[in-house]
């Protein structure tokens, strides 16, 4: 029997979250560096799947299946493709820079503060997340894949709710009732998300007699298994629906702003390049491969909604007076690019969806985490309370304005070559939406200029004139994320040789081919 990889791989968070809990309360610091040592065990893991995976194998690798609920046809069944393969990677990659970047964020509140951090529990929700993000990317069962899809939603909750932004001009008690909301508000969105889900996973075991995701997928494909066309549009819509929340997608996106602007800095990259992506990334395995008549059904609709997010997130982005809101209408412009690039329904519009993934994953996680190291030396998240940090903090400055030129997607950087892919791809088929969607690059390079000017530039305002710059561990946190956005800026080629056989796989599963060009190629 072979060592069971992939398992392994999601239960090491798992088990390094209870042990974390687990330490006693006097010993914060034994707590964190557990945590880290275990985030950077799962990273090696993550690696080792990467190495054994191979592009040019079959569609789904390293795969495990175990009966579990013999009675209801539901199986223990893991399996990796390219994509899966790029997002664990991820995942693992961010974890680490996330824990560090919260070395603090749980430590004890001053004296006298009636709220009480739990810093071992802040850093086992961490990793809790971590483990069911990763096996919701391995996951090929669909029973197995709700309930992690689902069950993330309880550590993510406490982690706003419990552990949140201190920077708040209204005083602690209005910011704990703030942060409430924000939790609730997230929690219950999902929710709702997740509770149509499951009535299209029970309607689903209902018609295909099974939750196997790659057996129903194949009795779909050699016509063994056929659906009322009403039927797989109303499951393709439960499925969808839940995706769009967790994405998220206009107009189901209010609750990402609210938890971001309450959450610390390290938890808002959790949420926006980890947690998210399991939306985008569960359009492509389970929305195409399980419903691909209505996912051409539904993709007019879809682009259109993607269009707006693109356009509106970036629009609110501008007019933001606070860093993390701007942060959060961007990742929602920027998950409408993603969403577009995967109905598109080319492979240069799901190619760069995927890589936009990674992408915006490691440009968020930069900008986001620079912000949380200037806002905790402010303890302002207003922009208007900054001006002149360049000349004070230069490697602060100079870091924020890499993260922020690739968020708005600067040629050299990596979100640049994702972006370009997905307008090409969407060109080529829908050239309208193609051109508008052009518009929310512009309206980025507006976003974060602006953000950049006032906050970086002018006079230097008196209260940020002792300033310190970014320390050894912020420097260990951010420094590898700016050569990441440099690396796959020049070279994504290690990325998108292992998520094209996936693509290929995916539109094959719909039944698309790439439109021809207009004017073919003349050989010499």
């Amino acid at each position: 029997m072979s060592f069971p990889l992939l398992t392994a791989t999601a239960v090491l968070p798992a088990i390094g979250a209870i042990a974390t809990a687990a330490v006693p309360a006097a010993q914060r610091t034994a707590a964190k560096w557990l945590a880290l040592i275990v985030s950077l065990a799962t990273l090696v893991l993550a690696i080792v799947v990467l190495v054994r995976f191979d592009p040019d194998g079959g569609r789904y690798q390293l795969t495990e299946s175990h009966a579990w609920i013999k009675d209801f046809g539901v199986r223990y069944e893991l399996g990796v493709d390219g994509i899966a393969v790029a997002l664990i990677a991820l995942t693992a990659l961010l974890i680490p820079f996330i824990i560090l970047a919260g070395w603090h964020d749980a430590d004890p509140l001053e004296t006298g503060s009636k709220r009480w951090r739990p810093t071992q529990g802040f850093f086992a929700l961490i990793l809790g997340v971590e483990a069911m993000v990763i096996i919701s990317f391995e996951a090929t069962d669909v029973f197995l894949f709700y309930i992690f899809f689902e069950a993330m939603l309880i550590p993510m909750y406490f982690l706003i709710g419990g552990f949140g932004d201190r920077a708040h001009e209204h005083g602690e008690e209005a910011a704990s009732t703030q942060r409430s909301y924000a939790a609730v508000k997230f929690l219950l969105y999902n929710l709702v998300g997740g509770l149509i889900m499951l009535a299209a996973v029970i309607g689903l075991y209902v018609v295909a007699g099974n939750f196997s995701l790659q057996e129903i997928a194949q009795a779909r494909a050699n016509g063994s298994l056929h659906m009322a066309t009403n039927t797989e549009r109303w499951l393709f819509l439960g499925f969808f629906f839940a995706f769009a929340v967790k994405a998220p997608l206009w107009p189901l996106h209010t609750w990402l702003p609210n938890a971001m602007q309450e959450a610390t800095a390290p938890v808002a990259v959790l949420i926006t390049a980890v947690v998210d992506k399991v939306g985008t990334f569960a359009m492509l395995r389970f929305c195409l491969q399980l419903f691909p008549e209505a996912s051409k059904w539904a993709t007019p609709a879809i682009l259109v909604l993607a269009l707006i997010s693109i356009i509106y997130g970036a629009l609110l982005a501008v007019g933001q007076r606070d860093i993390k809101r701007l942060v959060a209408y961007a990742s929602i412009s920027h998950f409408g690019f993603i969403i577009l690039g995967i109905f598109a329904m080319t492979s240069q519009g799901q190619s760069g969806a995927t890589l936009y993934m990674v992408n915006h994953g490691i440009s968020t996680a930069a900008l986001m985490l620079v912000a949380g190291f200037l806002i905790s030396r402010r303890g302002s998240r207003l922009i208007a309370d900054y001006g002149g940090v360049q000349k004070v903090a230069p490697v602060l400055a100079g870091t924020f304005l890499i993260g922020g030129l690739a968020t708005l997607s600067l040629p050299g950087l990596a979100p640049f070559v994702s972006e370009f892919l997905v307008l090409v791809g969407t060109f080529t088929r829908y050239p309208a939406i193609g051109v508008i969607a052009t518009f929310g690059i512009v309206l980025a390079a507006l976003y974060t200029l602006v953000l950049y000017q006032r906050t970086m530039t002018g006079p230097v305002k008196q209260e940020v004139s002792a300033m310190p710059d970014l320390r050894a561990r912020e420097l260990v946190v951010v420094a590898p994320l700016i050569v990441l956005l440099i690396f796959l800026g020049v070279y994504p080629k290690p990325v998108t040789d292992i998520v094209n056989p996936a693509v290929k796989s995916t539109l094959s599963d719909v039944h698309k081919k790439d439109p021809k060009p207009e004017v073919e190629a003349v050989a010499k």
